[in-house]
This record gives C-alpha cells, sequence and structure tokens, in this order.
C-alpha cells in the first residue's frame, strides 16, 4: 500500500500517544477508523513492541501483547508499585490468581464472552477466591505439582499465601508485624487494575469492568491460546464436581 505523508503523519502522531499515554482520545479513534492507511501503519508501528491495538467504547488503546513488549508491567514493577518492597513471587501468583476471579465473576464461565452482572462487591471477590482456593486444596500434593509444571503457575504457593492472610477486613490503617489482611490484599489488586484501566470504584466498596476490560475478555482472556488452559482448569473442575 502506497502512503502519502499526510498519512504517515497521522499515524505516527496517533502511535505517539498510544505509546505515551496507552490510549488516545475520540478525535483520534476517528483517524483510526476512517483511514485503512492510517490503520495499517498504527497497527504495524505497534506490532514491532509487541503490542496490538484495540478499541473500547471511543478510545483506542495499546496493549502488550507479549512478555518481550517494553510495554508489559514488569513484575519488580508490581511488586515496588503496588505489593511492597518486600513482597515476592508468591505475592505475584496471589494477585494473578486474584485477578483471573475478579474477571471470571462477571461471566458465567470460562468461555462466555458477555458480562452477566454489573458489579462485584469487593467482599464477594474474597468470598470467590475463597471458593477457589478451596477448590484448589481438594487436589492432592502430588497432582498440585503436576498441575504447576503443565500450566507454570505455583497452586500451592497461592494457597500458602492466601491461608497466611488475616481473613477478618482490618479496622487500623496500619498493619502490624507481617500479616496483611486479605481484604488489604486485594485493595491493592484493585488499585493495580484501575490504574491499567481495567475496574471502576463505584464507590460502596463496588467494583465495575471498564470497556476496556470487557474488551480484552472478549478477545484474548477466554481464548486457550492466551490463558493457556488455566481458566478451564479453574473453572472446569468446579462444573466437573458438579456433576458428579
Amino acid at each position: 500500500m502506497h502512503y502519502n505523508s499526510e498519512q504517515v503523519m497521522k499515524a505516527f502522531e496517533l502511535y505517539t500517544e498510544l505509546a505515551q499515554k496507552g490510549s488516545a482520545e475520540k478525535e483520534h479513534l476517528q483517524d483510526y477508523l476512517a483511514d485503512d492507511a492510517v490503520r495499517g501503519l498504527v497497527d504495524q508501528f505497534a506490532r514491532k513492541v509487541d503490542c496490538i491495538v484495540i478499541i473500547a467504547g471511543e478510545r483506542l488503546y495499546l496493549v502488550p501483547e507479549t512478555k518481550l513488549s517494553p510495554f508489559h508491567v514488569k513484575n519488580d514493577t508490581l511488586k515496588k508499585t503496588y505489593l511492597g518492597s518486600k513482597a515476592t513471587n508468591q505475592d505475584l501468583y496471589m494477585m494473578y490468581l486474584a485477578i483471573i476471579v475478579f474477571f471470571g465473576e462477571f461471566y458465567d464461565s470460562y468461555n462466555t464472552i458477555e458480562a452477566t452482572r454489573d458489579f462485584l462487591p469487593l467482599q464477594e471477590w474474597v468470598k470467590s477466591i475463597d471458593r477457589q482456593i478451596a477448590t484448589l486444596k481438594e487436589h492432592s500434593e502430588e497432582e498440585l505439582i503436576e498441575y504447576e509444571k503443565e500450566y507454570s503457575y505455583n497452586w500451592r504457593s497461592i494457597i500458602e499465601k492466601w491461608e497466611a492472610m488475616d481473613p477478618l477486613k482490618e479496622t487500623a490503617k496500619k498493619q502490624t508485624g507481617n500479616t496483611i489482611s486479605r481484604m488489604s490484599f486485594l485493595d491493592s489488586v484493585k488499585r493495580f487494575l484501575e490504574d491499567q484501566e481495567l475496574a471502576i470504584d463505584l464507590g460502596n466498596n463496588e467494583l465495575a469492568l471498564t470497556e476496556k476490560a470487557k474488551t480484552i475478555v472478549q478477545r484474548y482472556f477466554m481464548d486457550l491460546e492466551y490463558n493457556r488452559g488455566i481458566l478451564e482448569f479453574m473453572y472446569g473442575f468446579d462444573k466437573r464436581k458438579g456433576d458428579t
């Protein structure tokens, strides 16, 4: 395809805004949708940094597609920014599981593409994780070890981390010792989801999905190629129990 200088500059300006802010406003969306050449160039720029461009609502977003992308949030950043200076990989695994459960609560099953609820109270999020941990504990030690190899998730570490947390909602502002409450931990995960524009705080301890989150879930979260069967493992086991 032949590109004129105006199209190249429009595409470059749009990609620059996406790279700097992670998203672009409505006027850039019109440029992206109206001109195949501009859209093609922007998508090419994004692929060069292992990203994709998605449309959610009236905005464009630049979303990293692999860990190799310079726009991928690094584990060290997650630890320092959201989980505390003493956070370990165990905290990261727990955070990943909390996010999977958060998204899963908005859908009937791991392969549904339309959200079936409008908001999720924080207490229900805690209870949902409790249920997933209880389900994981029904597997034997040997099974969990095999599943860890298959899915590259340290399931035993996740169980240990969740059970070590105080199940009661703390009333004080400060934590004492090394024990953190489950609600406090989820508050850290909530901040990450909000910063990434994946969740909205509705007040009254209720969270909703953003349009960006819904688009990502529909396009990637439910795709076996991307979730590596983790959702089927987590939610499929619950279904199998119900069938017996």
